[in-house]
């Protein structure tokens, strides 16, 4: 018995000691303002999503087209995000910048936005839901959606120059706003980043 004890009492020492160094060589998690910039790989990140959508919204939101919409139809314009194509080989969250987009404009007050074709097929759904299901008096009308006025989309490019260990690269977004009756283009805006990456060691 005694034996046994001590091989138990030995057995518990060597996984508390296994325990211990495994321990030493974990993951720390340290949380930080997501207004922060950060860089560290180089790739497109959420800093980029973010400047992006900020400056390119202020210019687009600066331009005559939102005065001349106004004066002609008295009323603020309607906008639907559309598709912003990824055309580089990166991976990038085109997702995350349409919602930028779509929070930028709205919170801006100048603009009104409208729902996208996936989210507009589940609104719809519910719509029709409520004819069935819902109160009278509670029953959101069929066929009352707000029509959007313009559409906008674009395209994010990437080009990269690498020598060595030395790597720059170069992002440009394209942005277009159309009117969806004329397809008259009513405003253009481009945005570039450029990002020098050094990596240690490379090549060797």
């Amino acid at each position: 018995m005694r034996r046994r004890a001590g091989r138990a009492c030995a057995a518990a020492v060597i996984f508390a000691a296994v325990g211990l160094a495994a321990g030493c060589g974990g993951t720390t998690v340290r949380r930080i303002d997501p207004e922060t910039t950060t860089d560290l790989s180089g790739y497109w990140n959420d800093t980029d999503s973010r400047l992006v959508a900020e400056a390119m919204t202020t210019e687009c939101l600066t331009h005559p087209w939102i005065q001349e919409h106004a004066r002609s139809f008295e009323t603020r314009p309607v906008v639907i995000v559309g598709a912003v194509r990824n055309r580089s080989m990166e991976h990038i969250a085109t997702g995350t910048f349409i919602r930028d987009l779509e929070a930028a404009f709205v919170n801006s007050g100048q603009v009104r936005v409208v729902a996208d074709p996936l989210e507009r097929e589940e609104l719809r759904g519910e719509r029709e839901d409520q004819q069935d299901w819902a109160r009278e008096e509670t029953r959101k009308r069929l066929r009352a959606e707000t029509g959007a006025d313009y559409m906008l989309n674009g395209a994010i490019d990437v080009i990269v120059d690498r020598e060595g260990g030395r790597e720059v690269k170069f992002y440009q977004v394209d942005l277009y706003l159309t009117s969806i009756e004329t397809n008259e283009r009513v405003w253009i805006g481009q945005n570039k980043i450029k990002k020098e990456i050094t990596r240690s060691g490379a090549g060797l």
